[in-house]
């Protein structure tokens, strides 16, 4: 069973807050590593899409769930979601990434666990 309908391949970043908060789906974030570092959301998941494209598996906690990509912008998430979807994993993306989710007012972390920022 999944949880995104086919035609529904992206979600605002309030959608994708709601679906990872409740555990019904993985936030993975697919930004390169000082990205990351800079700041992401709470609770995400980290595997660049770099990774991704060399045939990187996803992380062990996110195997067999639904998982919503999430980038800067929305590109690489975009296309991470895409690629997740052709290996039949359940994936979306977040519409304007990590600089729509700050701008939603969503908490953002760096890598100690304190206020971070969009890089």
């Amino acid at each position: 069973m999944f949880l995104f309908r086919r035609s529904q391949r992206r979600l605002t970043p309030q959608q994708a807050h709601t679906n990872t908060a409740d555990g019904s789906a993985v936030l993975l974030d697919v930004r390169e590593t000082p990205e990351w570092r800079a700041g992401h959301a709470p609770g995400a998941l980290h595997l660049p899409l770099t990774r991704l494209l060399a045939g990187a598996a996803l992380p062990e906690t996110a195997q067999g769930r639904p998982v919503v990509a999430i980038c800067r912008s929305g590109h690489r998430s975009q296309r991470a979601a895409t690629l997740l979807d052709a290996r039949g994993v359940d994936a979306v993306d977040v519409t304007g990434g990590m600089n729509a989710w700050a701008a939603a007012g969503l908490p953002v972390v760096d890598e100690g666990g304190q206020g971070g920022r969009i890089a």
